[in-house]
């Protein structure tokens, strides 16, 4: 890969695509890697039970009551970008859905909700993977261009640009910079958050006809950087540092996974943990319209976020409170 590349290549474009067969080899590749890492041991906690799912209710309101009013501050500010997938519609109001599809209920119908413009776009074979931290705009912007793509990326913690993997970006870039993306698809990486939008547009994105660029404002210029700040200060500035009782070794660990999506106030928190223990995780993008809905039913028999599944532990689970009790029990050190 190439990794020291920070300008955009203009012969990957959606006319030329990453091959299959290079998509292969790269993927072969990285599974034989990660078969010969030896990754560090931990285990669920004595006696640990995932909770019951319960979908749409508030199971702590005194706990949850100001993180989720920040919460939703953050996503007012931000108008919500990375709720919706680009090409948003509702598809049909039915009181029936097949099996294994993702529905929303709303009294007597199922509202079901897809993208008109991002079914036949290409799709990397490999997750994109993005150096970044939580309260930064720059990064916060491109991640809500992942979501509105419905894009799977593997997101490498640097709290405050000098913690987590900054070291391991640093030995490849040179710089301590974020956000950072690397795409093993195509072996591009590059700097820059609108160099990172514009690429990620053209390489997983529908033609310029088929969208209205205006759905991609809020994630653009000044507008994007100063309600990007709004947001992270309302939320404390999470992100920033790592905490103390950390375990060492958590950016040694198999990626995580999280299934939500950017604006979630109750996926945010359990963003804000894994970012402050430094722990790679990859973000299964759910926002609404999103195909992943339809793979998470087919997966647990419902749609609920955040839903974290831990391939270190074995351990999959919803509702945010518990998984954020679980990650401070598992990742720091006693």
């Amino acid at each position: 890969m190439n990794t020291k590349s920070v300008h955009l290549n203009p012969r990957l474009s959606r006319s030329n695509p990453p091959t299959t067969s290079r998509c292969r080899a790269l993927r072969l590749t990285t599974r034989a890697e990660e078969t010969s890492v030896e990754y560090p041991k931990v285990s669920a906690p004595p006696n640990f039970k995932a909770p019951e799912p319960q979908a749409l209710t508030v199971t702590r309101p005194k706990e949850q009551a100001l993180g989720l009013t920040t919460g939703a501050a953050a996503l007012a500010f931000r108008l919500a970008s990375g709720a919706f997938v680009l090409g948003w519609k509702v598809e049909s109001l039915l009181k029936d859905v097949p099996e294994g599809q993702y529905a929303m209920k709303l009294g007597p119908l199922k509202v079901r909700d897809v993208s008109t413009v991002l079914g036949d776009c290409p799709r990397p074979a490999e997750p994109l993977v993005l150096y970044e931290f939580e309260a930064s705009p720059p990064c916060r912007k491109v991640r809500e261009v992942a979501a509105l793509l419905d894009l799977t990326v593997l997101y490498k913690p640097c709290p405050g640009a000098k913690l987590g993997f900054s070291d391991e970006q640093f030995a490849k870039a040179g710089k301590r910079t974020v956000p950072y993306l690397e795409d093993p698809n195509t072996g591009v990486a590059m700097f820059e958050s609108e160099d990172q939008i514009d690429y990620l547009l053209k390489t997983y994105g529908p033609k310029p006809e088929d969208f209205d660029p205006k759905a991609l404002w809020p994630m653009r210029g000044n507008f994007a950087f100063f309600t990007g700040a709004l947001a992270a200060l309302v939320r404390g500035m999470k992100g920033l540092k790592v905490q103390e009782n950390a375990r060492p070794d958590n950016t040694q660990m198999k990626p995580l996974e999280l299934w939500g999506y950017e604006p979630s106030p109750f996926v945010r928190v359990v963003r804000e943990k894994m970012e402050s223990l430094a722990l790679p995780h990859l973000m299964v993008n759910t926002a609404r319209g999103s195909a992943n809905r339809d793979r998470m039913v087919a997966k647990t028999g419902r749609f609920q976020v955040p839903y974290l599944v831990d391939p270190n532990t074995g351990i999959e689970m919803f509702e945010s409170c518990e998984i954020v009790e679980y990650l401070e029990e598992v990742y720091t050190v006693k």
